[in-house]
Formats: structure tokens, C-alpha cells, sequence
């Protein structure tokens, strides 16, 4: 397909499509501040069997910065949108959508909107919400919360040097932290502040109970962003999920453990 054959749709989010065509479809799509390369490790030992697909949400990576609308990704509905408009152009059903982060709660949102299209979610270190409420544990009180958002907005680069490293966690491997912060510093500043707020200020938890396709939760050990807790909370509130947690810890096992990412990934498929 040349330049010009691209479709809008493919061209705002960057959509690669690699693998076997004739095989089940996965759609991998990445969190807040990185792009569809943080799947590098994961992604390519699915192409054998299965169609992949990967994409950067709208603001990130090789996206269309011009199609960035503040007003449409004022919150997660906006990317559930593109999301179900990737899923239309590339026309199959049946899809394994494996979202990390805060992806994983737009794919719950894209789901709950058209089942028809999925045949299973995998849900990697997601949160419905990153704010303690009453019972409900995020892992974060509302000033922490505050905090962050006021750090990154006086000076993003310097909130994502420091922030990048303890979200990725295993700081006996910095190189992995050096490579979150360099994908955090490539996004515009503008941007990664007006989602870090859509991000953080979110609360999808009704919307878990709504979800009707069958479900793996990959929860880490040790994550400071999305805690066992909040794991547990979305097994609990989605009916007949599956809850793995890996021995991988920190928040972005795609990057740290893809080994045993994809182990969990291809044991749930079958």
C-alpha cells in the first residue's frame, strides 16, 4: 500500500499491520507518554501465527499531531473513538486487544461500546483509577495526585527524568528507566500535560462491570503507579476475568519482562 492508498483513519494514529494476514487479530496499544515501539519486545513473536497491529494513540509517536483536539481527548471516550475507528478500517472481528496502562481502560471503554469486534481483552498494569476512594485503593491520595501534575506542568522534562525511572521500577537495570524517559521527552510538552490530567484524574470503575469479553489482567509486583490492589479490584469487577500477576515488577513488564508478558499472553489464548 503506497502513501497516498494509507487511509486517514491509519494515518492519524500511525497504524502498522505486520504477521500472518490469515491469522486471529492483536492490537497492542501503548500508555501515557510512550509510543507503539515500547511493544518492540512482545509484538514481533506473535507475527508467525497472528496478525498484529500497533498503533500511537493521537499525540503520540508517528501520529498526526494536527488531528490533536483538546476538546475531543478531554477525556478517555475521545481515544475509545479512534480505537473502534482503527478496528472498523481494518475490518476484523474477533480481536485480542492487549492494552497497557492507561490503555487497557480505553480498550474497557471500546468494549463495553462494540463487543462485536472483540474476542479478548488483555489488560497490562491497568488502573479504572489512580485516586484512593473511601475503600477503593488507587494507590494515590488526591494531593499526590496534585503533586505530580503541578511538577510536570513547571517543567516536563525534568518530571519525566525523574518520574520515568520509578514508574519503570528495577533500578538495578537503569537502562530500561533511560528508555522510558527518552520516550516521555520525545512527546510535546503540551500534550503530556493535558493527557497526564486525563490520565490521572480518570475514574472508569463503573465502566468495569460492563465488560462482557473474556479478560486477562496482568498485574505486577511492586508498582508504584497501579498497585495489587487495584489489580484485584478489576478481576473483582469484571465477571469470569482472569488475574495474573507476574513476577515482573514495576509498571511496564512490555519492557522489563516481555518474556514472560508473552507467556501469559499466548497460555490465555489458548
Amino acid at each position: 500500500m503506497t502513501t497516498d492508498q494509507i487511509s486517514p483513519v491509519r494515518r492519524r494514529n500511525n497504524v502498522t499491520i505486520s504477521g500472518n494476514p490469515a491469522g486471529r487479530t492483536l492490537v497492542f496499544a501503548h500508555g501515557f507518554g510512550c509510543s507503539q515501539e515500547m511493544w518492540n519486545a512482545v509484538s514481533p513473536r506473535f507475527e508467525a501465527d497472528y496478525q498484529v497491529v500497533r498503533f500511537d494513540q493521537v499525540g503520540a509517536g508517528g501520529s498526526d499531531l494536527s488531528a490533536y483536539d483538546p476538546g475531543k481527548y478531554d477525556s478517555l471516550h475521545g481515544y475509545a473513538d479512534d480505537l473502534l475507528e482503527i478496528l472498523d478500517d481494518i475490518d476484523r472481528n474477533d480481536i485480542v486487544f492487549i492494552g497497557h496502562s492507561v490503555s487497557a481502560m480505553i480498550g474497557v471503554l471500546a468494549a463495553t461500546r462494540n463487543p462485536s469486534r472483540f474476542g479478548a481483552l488483555v489488560l497490562v498494569a491497568p488502573s479504572p483509577r489512580y485516586i484512593n476512594s473511601g475503600a477503593y485503593i488507587g494507590g494515590f491520595e488526591q494531593a499526590d495526585i496534585d503533586s505530580l501534575l503541578d511538577a510536570l506542568d513547571a517543567n516536563y522534562l525534568g518530571w519525566s527524568g525523574t518520574i520515568a525511572p520509578l514508574m519503570m521500577g528495577n533500578s538495578d537495570r537503569p537502562e530500561l528507566g533511560d528508555t522510558l524517559t527518552e520516550s516521555f521527552c520525545r512527546v510535546d510538552p503540551a500534550i503530556a500535560r493535558h493527557f497526564a490530567r486525563v490520565t490521572f484524574l480518570s475514574d472508569n470503575r463503573r465502566d468495569l462491570r460492563d465488560v462482557t469479553t473474556p479478560t486477562l489482567i496482568l498485574q505486577c509486583q511492586d508498582d508504584i503507579i497501579a498497585p495489587l490492589p487495584v489489580g484485584e479490584f478489576v478481576h473483582a469487577e469484571i465477571a469470569g476475568s482472569t488475574l495474573m500477576v507476574l513476577d515482573a515488577t514495576g509498571h511496564c513488564p512490555n519492557l522489563s519482562a516481555p518474556d514472560e508478558v508473552t507467556d501469559a499472553i499466548v497460555a490465555f489464548l489458548r
